[in-house]
């Protein structure tokens, strides 16, 4: 780890035990003020600390919006642990997670579960804290999806539309108009479009207030299935994730009902 990197994190720290002043940092860990100051300012750009009219520094807003993206993401993965098992064994498949993290050209897919079959003939590369490709993968077409049109286009206008395969997806518009295509359909394919010999659908967890909380998907080598048998597993992994947004609070609306 970076010595400017350590220092930072040292300072939020501090800053979050209540040691909120210029000074009071620069003696607490025992660095010169402009050093400090530069700290400070990046943090405070960032929005993991904010100083007060006091000249005093507090905690910042992103910080706390962290911490709810955690609990979030924990209390989903509690709660969909028995249903996402019972499908990786009813498929006899990968299934992974995914969850959208910062905006605009910053925003990336990372995973946060994996499951594996214990007799998995052959295992997937890919590890739970690893980064997906938004613009290639299953699970990062369903998170951007689950933007608002507006942001959907932000992100892929910041977005690095690298070409991975023949099938991947590198124009902007297109993109746009797949993206719309899986909000309407409710799930999305990765067609050999990261990686030529694996084939990937996913379908979104939903919340409460109608947010996608997390990507569900299923990957598939196609030494195992080829592209349409994989599409035959849609049914099963809607089912689950309906389940599982069901049970951390999600209400479809009635018939007639507005959403």
């Amino acid at each position: 780890m970076s010595q400017s990197l350590l220092r930072a994190l040292q300072v939020l720290d501090l800053v979050a035990a209540g040691t909120g002043s210029l000074g009071g940092l620069a003696e607490a860990t025992g660095t010169h003020k402009s050093t400090v100051l530069r700290l400070l300012r990046d943090l405070e750009d960032t929005g993991f600390v904010h100083r007060g009219p006091d000249h005093r520094y507090v905690l910042g807003a992103h910080l706390y919006r962290l911490a709810d993206l955690a609990l979030e993401h924990v209390d989903v993965l509690r709660t969909a642990a028995p249903r996402l098992r019972a499908l990786r064994d009813e498929v006899g498949q990968t299934v992974h997670v995914a969850v959208l993290d910062g905006h605009g050209a910053r925003a990336r897919a990372t995973y946060v579960d994996k499951l594996e079959p214990r007799d998995a003939p052959v295992r997937m590369a890919s590890r739970i804290g690893s980064d997906a490709l938004l613009h290639c993968t299953a699970v990062g077409k369903v998170l951007l999806a689950g933007l608002s049109p507006a942001d959907r286009a932000d992100v892929v206008a910041a977005l690095d539309l690298v070409r991975r395969t023949e099938g991947t997806i590198v124009d902007p518009g297109r993109f746009l108009a797949e993206l719309q295509h899986v909000a309407d359909r409710g799930w999305a394919q990765d067609h050999a479009e990261n990686e030529t010999f694996v084939n990937c659908v996913a379908a979104p967890v939903t919340g409460p207030r109608g947010e996608v909380l997390a990507a569900v998907s299923l990957s598939v080598p196609d030494v195992l299935l080829p592209h349409e048998a994989v599409l035959d597993l849609v049914p099963p992994l809607l089912s689950a994730t309906a389940d599982i947004a069901r049970d951390c609070g999600f209400r479809p609306p009635s018939q007639g009902e507005l959403p």
